[in-house]
């Protein structure tokens, strides 16, 4: 995997909704843990743009309500600092990927953020924009 070229704030913690901006099946996420995530005894595991989250599916098809997922983030509410100026979308949202870092659905709703195309580019193929 990639490292992320800006310094994004990682904001999203355990127990943060999501919504799931592909066509999987899933439309609302939630964070309960993340994956590589190294930190110190007690604190909340936070994520940010461009991270892999393992969420659970609240709402949307029936069959997969209740199961556990893997997802990236590909937008965040709270600005991050990109080479100088600052980035920030109006809502929390991920898409469903699988193992191998392959995108559930076939296509993705909304924009991408740069940081997360970097890192998943079969992501930043399925989807409308990459901002």
């Amino acid at each position: 995997m990639k490292a992320v070229r800006a310094k994004v704030v990682k904001t999203l913690t355990t127990g943060t909704y999501l919504k799931c901006d592909d066509n999987s099946g899933a439309k609302v996420l939630m964070i309960i843990g993340v994956e590589h995530y190294k930190g110190v005894r007690g604190r909340y595991p936070r994520a940010g743009v461009g991270d892999v989250v393992i969420c659970s599916v609240k709402k949307g098809d029936p069959k997969l309500v209740g199961t556990v997922v893997k997802a990236v983030i590909i937008r965040q509410k709270k600005e991050f600092n990109r080479r100088g100026y600052r980035v920030a979308f109006e809502d929390n949202a991920a898409v469903v990927i699988n193992e191998e870092g392959i995108p559930v659905g076939t296509e993705v709703k909304g924009v991408v953020a740069r940081e997360a195309a970097e890192r998943f580019p079969k992501v930043a193929g399925i989807a409308q924009g990459v901002v």
